[in-house]
């Protein structure tokens, strides 16, 4: 395999990483609208 097979196999690995996680945080935005997800930060202990 040559150092430009090897660079395209890496772009292609990293643009279907961003293309999954474009997919999460658009179902995440959602579930926060509809209200179904719970918040990320832990509630405040001191009430």
């Amino acid at each position: 395999m040559s150092q430009n097979d090897k660079h395209l196999t890496r772009e292609e690995r990293l643009a279907a990483q961003l293309r999954e996680n474009l997919k999460r945080r658009k179902a995440q935005g959602r579930a926060r609208e509809s209200g179904d997800e719970a918040p990320l930060s832990k509630p405040d202990p001191s009430g």
